[in-house]
């Protein structure tokens, strides 16, 4: 029963998904495109943070991905749903350059490093001139699909079930249990013939690969992009803490911390144009300090209980 429900609810929730833009207003929809949005970077944070490596760069390799899918379209001529692909492996290509000296940092060392990444990419892209559009950004003058809502929110939703079908392979796979021994203890771990630097490579360029497609989407949706946008510090605290409230080292967590507090989110935008990013720090704090494990992680934790006894 319960296996049956578990294949029951994801193909129930996808189907309710894919057939939201023909009942829903636009208001719902960009809301709904909006939490999408979150929810991917969300999923391809956690997953570089099962192997215990907690990076704040998400915002950095998002705004990659979106200069890399304008500049694409602007001065390659790339279609626009090439570039967004384009947008993927530029972000992933940079993330194979640079982890090969960034991923051999630990703990705060390497999240220090990743958050003034973000802000390194932030500055090329404020001072690159006409290949970045400097400060003012750059404007798309075709958008995909001619910017037709639909259109661009199933292709939102695609991006999120890549990262839903790249986090739960990572789960079924070989690679879990070398994240969870890297996490749990490295030495351990090198000792059992774990090769830590290659897997540590493999998750932060599959996340960052994520983490430019959803960039690329972005700026082919809305046609505009500027380093102040693109690498705003809401793409890096808010689904790092979605990821903390629906739990960690999974795949449902984050969709369901996602789908909390992306909701919450426009609210607390309407009421605290300027001070939801301190609600979001609080979250982060509260679940920090009583929820450790995260909804997920407590609803598991309950349902072992109740099967103990």
């Amino acid at each position: 029963m319960r296996k049956a429900l578990g294949i029951l609810v994801p193909v129930l929730a996808l189907a309710f998904a894919v057939t939201m833009p023909f009942w829903s207003g636009a208001y719902p929809l960009a809301v709904a495109r909006s939490v999408l949005t979150y929810m991917a970077l969300a999923v391809s944070w956690d997953m570089l943070l099962r192997s215990g490596q907690i990076s704040f760069g998400i915002a950095g390799f998002f705004g990659i991905g979106a200069f890399a899918s304008a500049i694409g379209v602007l001065q390659a001529g790339l279609p626009p749903l090439l570039s967004i692909l384009f947008a993927g492996l530029f972000a992933a290509a940079v993330a194979l350059v640079l982890g090969f000296g960034i991923l051999r940092l630990r703990a705060v060392y390497f999240s220090i490093t990743t958050l003034a990444l973000a802000e390194i990419f932030r500055v090329i892209a404020h001072n690159g001139g006409a290949r970045t559009g400097g400060p003012e950004g750059l404007v798309m003058p075709a958008l995909v699909f001619g910017g037709e809502q639909r259109a661009l929110f199933w292709l939102v939703l695609g991006a999120v079930v890549l990262a839903v079908l790249a986090s739960s392979a990572f789960e079924r796979s070989r690679l879990r249990l070398a994240m969870t021994a890297i996490r749990t203890n490295e030495v351990s771990a090198a000792s059992s013939g774990i090769h830590i630097f290659k897997y540590l490579v493999i998750a932060f360029v599959v996340s960052s690969f994520l983490q430019g497609i959803v960039g690329g989407i972005q700026v082919q949706g809305y046609g505009f992009t500027s380093p102040d946008s693109a690498f705003d510090a809401n793409y890096t605290l808010l689904p790092l803490a979605m990821a903390l409230l629906g739990g960690m080292h999974s795949t449902t967590g984050p969709v369901i911390g996602a789908l909390l507090l992306g909701v919450a989110a426009e609210f607390l935008k309407l009421k605290l144009p300027y001070g939801h990013l301190m609600v979001y720090g609080v979250i982060i704090l509260l679940v920090i300090l009583f929820m450790p494990q995260g909804l997920w992680g407590l609803l598991r934790g309950r349902r072992r209980a109740r099967g103990g006894h």
